[in-house]
C-alpha cells in the first residue's frame, strides 16, 4: 500500500447534520431544488450554481465536466456552451444527461437527470446578450473542445475576435442552450454514522411526481 493510498483512507469527513424528514420536503422538486440552492448561496459556497454535467458518447463511454446552471424555465433545468464542444456532440448522439450540485460543506447534494434539447434560438439570444463584453467575446475566440497550440494562440484568438467584433460582438451561430427535462431529482443530506438522507423524486408517464426514500 502507497502512503497516498494511506492518505487517501484516512480522509474522512464526520456528518452531524439534523436527519431530514419526507414531511419536510415540498411536493414540488422544483421548489425543494430552489430552496436548497438559496440554501447554498448563504452559506457563501463559491458558483452554487455550478454542477458537474456527465453526457455519454456513441460508443457508451461517459464524459463529465462543469457547467453553470443558468434557469430553471417551463420546469427545465438550462446551461449554455458551444454546439461545436465535445458534450454538445455527446447531446446530440445521446440526449440524456445528469447534472450534479456538490453542496458539501452543507453536507447536500442533488443529482437531476432527464432528457436534454436546445434551447430556442431567442432564448440562447437573450441570455447571450446579458453576458459580460469579455465572455461574449470568450465565445467567438474559443473554439472549445479543438487542440490548442499554446495560451498565446488563445489570446491572440480573443485579440483577433475584438478587434473584429468590438465590445458588443453579436452571439456566434454554434452557440446556445441546452434545457434538461428532469426525470429524476435525487435530494441527498449527510447524516451520522453514514447514515445519510436520500429522497428521489421521480416523473411517472402522467407527468406527476412521487418522492421515494432510499437507502444511502
Amino acid at each position: 500500500m502507497t502512503d497516498l493510498t494511506k492518505q487517501l483512507q484516512n480522509m474522512r469527513e464526520e456528518y452531524e447534520g439534523t436527519p431530514l424528514r419526507k414531511n419536510e420536503l415540498n411536493s414540488c422538486p422544483f421548489v425543494q431544488f430552489s430552496a436548497w440552492l438559496l440554501d447554498a448561496q448563504k452559506e457563501k459556497i463559491p458558483d452554487p450554481n455550478a454542477c458537474s454535467l456527465c453526457t455519454v458518447d456513441s460508443d457508451s463511454k461517459p464524459m463529465s465536466r462543469a457547467v453553470l446552471l443558468k434557469g430553471i424555465e417551463e420546469k427545465k433545468f438550462i446551461f449554455y456552451t458551444n454546439y461545436n464542444s465535445r458534450k454538445a456532440k455527446h447531446l446530440m448522439e445521446n440526449p440524456y444527461a445528469t447534472m450534479h450540485f456538490p453542496w458539501f460543506s452543507i453536507e447536500r447534494q442533488v443529482v437531476v437527470a432527464g432528457r436534454v434539447s436546445k434551447v430556442a434560438e431567442d432564448k440562447s439570444e437573450e441570455y447571450f446578450n446579458s453576458r459580460p463584453s469579455m465572455s461574449k467575446l470568450g465565445a467567438w475566440a474559443s473554439l472549445q473542445s479543438k487542440p490548442l497550440e499554446s495560451r498565446e494562440a488563445l489570446e491572440e484568438s480573443f485579440v483577433k475576435a475584438r478587434e473584429k467584433w468590438g465590445e458588443q460582438p453579436p452571439k456566434p451561430p454554434h452557440w446556445g442552450g441546452f434545457a434538461l427535462d428532469a426525470e429524476s431529482i435525487e435530494f441527498w443530506q449527510g447524516g451520522p454514522a453514514r447514515l445519510h438522507d436520500r429522497f428521489i423524486y421521480s416523473k411517472n408517464a402522467g407527468k406527476e411526481w412521487s418522492i421515494n426514500r432510499f437507502y444511502p
